[in-house]
């Protein structure tokens, strides 16, 4: 995902450089809140509260059968459930999903 992609998201050399601190301040298990601020087919991407240069990916991998993906702007909260290093994303389980089960 480029810079430009994101609607209102942190940049990709801030999110880089902060990927140490961002792991340490978001562990797994940590509850999140965070507002969509890109849409993929695959998922969609988060703002996490707290933590600006943060990146959360809640992807389709983790969606309940029958859910839906938040649209951009959404307000949303889940929990951490993996660090992904190759491209420094947190990935999150929205709490609507985990609901559904």
């Amino acid at each position: 995902m480029s810079e430009g992609d994101w609607a209102d998201g942190p940049s990709v050399e801030g999110v880089r450089r902060a990927w140490g601190a961002t792991v340490a301040a978001l562990p797994v298990g940590a509850r999140v809140e965070g507002r969509v601020v890109g849409c993929r087919p695959f998922g969609v991407f988060l703002r996490i509260d707290g933590v600006p240069d943060a990146v959360g990916l809640a992807d389709i991998g983790s969606m309940p059968a029958g859910a839906c993906l938040p649209a951009l702007g959404d307000r949303v909260s889940g929990q951490v459930v993996w660090h992904t290093d190759h491209n420094h994303q947190v990935r999150i389980r929205l709490n609507e999903w985990i609901d559904r089960e």
